[in-house]
């Protein structure tokens, strides 16, 4: 005969309306008490039914997470850090993947009429006003991470300061033609990360009262082969750039093949700089601006449970800094 929540309570000695905050992660629970039922647990092995619970519960003790591109190392390092937060409040993750316009409006569409999940995570995905009226009509709790709209409770980077540390960088190491690689998502995904890291740059280059070449600036994709493209376009200019700091660190190391496949040394004949700080920038040695990307995927599921535990809880913008990773990829320019 199967184990059930009456057991549980039984032999713990307590009611069951304890076993239900106990097995709902709920903090009203003294500590003897929480140990006392998760021995009974133990003891009797019980598992509990998830669609039982739920009915009892009225959740589903699920989180939605919609990112775009999963592909992406900065989502990849983000949804480690989501579901390190879930692991430690009894949570599952259903994963959304939205690499089109149109799987974003279905999904932005269906989501919060289908009740399967408790609430939302965006992560790095900008969602159109429709789509945050249909959230706010259906009371689903939405948090983005990685973007920002005034309407959600948003958990983002300071992307113009992180540039304007780079280019800094490069500037105090008296670098004065600096390339910048700025991205372009389709469909508008990141597209104000991308207009903030540009004014970045901008301000860097304001405040050192150096004029700024516009034709030292290109817009492309974030993947590596966009990067590539870029180098070589910078490099064909008659006064070509001596350091070049890209706006992912997947343009960054595309910047690096293309350069390596020259025969320059990198950084001696050129220096590299690349933003995010995804595993893969550490593991190449590449001079990047550091993205707290695991703290973010933290952050942005501790601010769902929140509002899931307090639907009246107020719209939050969280901002977090950047640091600089130096590493091998920057130096002083060459001498002629």
């Amino acid at each position: 005969m199967a184990v059930t929540i009456y057991d549980v309570a039984k032999l713990a000695g307590v009611g069951l309306g304890t076993v239900s905050r106990v097995l709902n992660n709920s903090q009203n629970v003294k500590n003897s008490t929480r140990l006392k039922v998760k021995e009974a647990i133990r003891q009797l092995d019980f598992i509990p039914d998830p669609i039982a619970r739920s009915m009892i519960l009225g959740k589903t003790s699920t989180i939605a997470v919609a990112v775009s591109y999963l592909t992406n190392p900065v989502t990849i390092e983000i949804l480690r850090g989501i579901e390190a937060a879930t692991r430690q409040r009894d949570y599952e993750l259903l994963v959304y993947n939205l690499e089109t316009e149109e799987q974003r409006e279905d999904c932005l569409a269906r989501l919060p009429m289908s009740r399967k999940v408790d609430g939302l995570l965006l992560v790095s995905v900008v969602p159109d006003e429709r789509a945050i009226e249909r959230l706010h009509k259906t009371n689903l709790p939405a948090v983005l991470v990685d973007s920002f709209n005034p309407g959600l409770t948003s958990v983002v980077v300071n992307n113009r300061d992180g540039v304007y540390r780079g280019t800094r960088h490069l500037l105090n190491l008296g670098h004065t033609r600096i390339g910048f690689i700025n991205g372009k998502n389709p469909n508008n995904f990141g597209v104000e990360q991308f207009c903030d890291r540009l004014a970045g740059f901008r301000q860097a280059y304001a405040e050192a009262g150096l004029g700024l070449d516009d034709d030292l600036i290109e817009t492309t994709g974030w993947e590596r082969e966009c990067g590539g493209f870029a180098t070589a376009r910078l490099l064909s200019l008659a006064n070509p750039p001596t350091a070049i700091l890209a706006a992912s660190d997947l343009q960054a190391i595309g910047a690096l093949e293309h350069c390596r496949a020259l025969q320059m040394n990198v950084p001696n004949d050129i220096s590299i700089m690349g933003f995010n700080g995804a595993k893969i920038s550490e593991w190449l040695k590449l001079t990047t601006v550091q993205q707290p990307l695991f703290r973010l995927g933290e952050i942005g599921l501790n601010k769902l449970l929140e509002i899931i535990e307090n639907p009246a809880k107020e719209v939050e913008l969280v901002c977090l800094d950047t640091t600089l990773a130096l590493r091998q990829t920057t130096t002083r320019p060459r001498l002629y």
